[in-house]
């Protein structure tokens, strides 16, 4: 059967088929254009940031917090209250526990001296007692004697039984008080556990409420400062101080502005060294964790205080890379920043 006409026209079927694929393909490629074109657009919008929390509603927050945080340390005092008590309750029961001890050991020494001397002795017998030309009056008072020492012997039995309960009872009373100082300690220290939490979240809120002064560039550097007051140092660089002050304590001492011109921020009053020991020592493991805490610190608010690096350890961290490096040995403690952090802000 001939497809086409002698005139070499397509055959209307296949015409209309080819007419067909050319409308799909049209519309194929209309609807890759709209969704080219939709990608691209949600690529270009810029993602949208969560909205900082304002003044307002960061103190809601901290009295919110504040109120948590008193009820657990009011939890806290009362298992430190119930763990004191429980110490007092095992002391107690120890000293009880050792009396009771004292008195079994001294009735058992005394019950075995009687057992071998009885099983080296023997015990006369009634018929023994009665032989020979002894005055019946002697043998009676010998019987006497004997009967006495019986009766004395099933007393101090009796008197042992009850020793011998009597610790079995402090034994198991003193068990008792160690297990309950047990749990409250456990108890004790989840709830200051739980209280420490809640005052890291207020402490993290209120670092929120503090932002640097100055102002700040578009590319996240900030506009110098000028040094001010009688420690030389700019306001970005008093503000940091001002905080970790009150964060961290730095019981020995803070040296931000010299004059000698080594290249650094300290000349131009916009770095610290918060030092964790004196005269060059190596820091103890307790101080080298507080440095630790100060570096993370100038770290997580980096951004929002204009801190630029942070150096410790002989490492150093930067705002721009986000990341630490490590730095050449200069030879010392001090000189690798082993026992001081060092802040420097833009």
């Amino acid at each position: 059967m001939a497809v086409a006409s002698s005139a070499g026209r397509l055959h209307p079927a296949r015409a209309a088929a080819r007419a067909t694929r050319r409308g799909c393909a049209a519309v194929i490629a209309a609807v890759i254009a709209v969704v080219l074109a939709a990608a691209l657009l949600l690529a270009a919008a810029p993602a949208r940031a969560e909205p900082k929390p304002s003044v307002k509603q960061l103190k809601k927050e901290l009295a919110t917090l504040q109120k948590d945080s008193d009820k657990l340390i009011t939890e806290y005092y009362n298992s430190r209250i119930a763990h004191q008590q429980a110490e007092k309750s095992e002391r107690a029961a120890k000293e009880k526990l050792a009396a009771a001890q004292e008195v079994y050991d001294h009735h058992s020494t005394e019950l075995r001296a009687m057992a071998v001397a009885r099983y080296i002795g023997g015990e006369p017998g009634a018929m023994a007692l009665l032989a020979g030309d002894e005055d019946p009056s002697t043998v009676l008072g010998r019987m006497a004697l004997t009967q006495h020492l019986i009766d004395q012997q099933e007393a101090m039995l009796r008197g042992y039984a009850e020793v011998r309960d009597a610790r079995g009872r402090a034994e198991e009373e003193a068990a008792a008080r160690t297990e309950e100082l047990e749990r409250t300690l456990g108890d004790l220290e989840e709830r200051k556990k739980k209280a420490e939490k809640q005052i890291e979240k207020i402490k993290d809120r209120i670092d929120l409420l503090y932002t640097a002064p100055g102002i700040r560039r578009p590319d996240g550097t900030w506009v110098p400062q000028l040094p001010q007051g009688s420690d030389n140092i700019t306001p970005r660089m008093a503000l940091v101080k001002k905080l970790i002050q009150e964060r961290f304590e730095v019981p020995f001492g803070i040296g931000c502005y010299r004059e000698i011109q080594d290249g650094g921020e300290h000349p131009l009053g916009r770095a610290c060294d918060f030092m964790l020991s004196r005269g060059g020592a190596f820091p103890s493991a307790a101080e080298q964790a507080r440095g630790d805490q100060i570096a993370a610190w100038a770290i997580k608010n980096a951004k929002r205080l204009g801190i630029m690096y942070v150096i410790y350890k002989q490492r150093i961290w930067h705002v721009r890379t986000g990341a630490w490096r490590t730095m050449t040995d200069r030879g010392g403690t001090t000189a690798n920043h082993y026992d001081h952090p060092h802040i420097s802000v833009y």
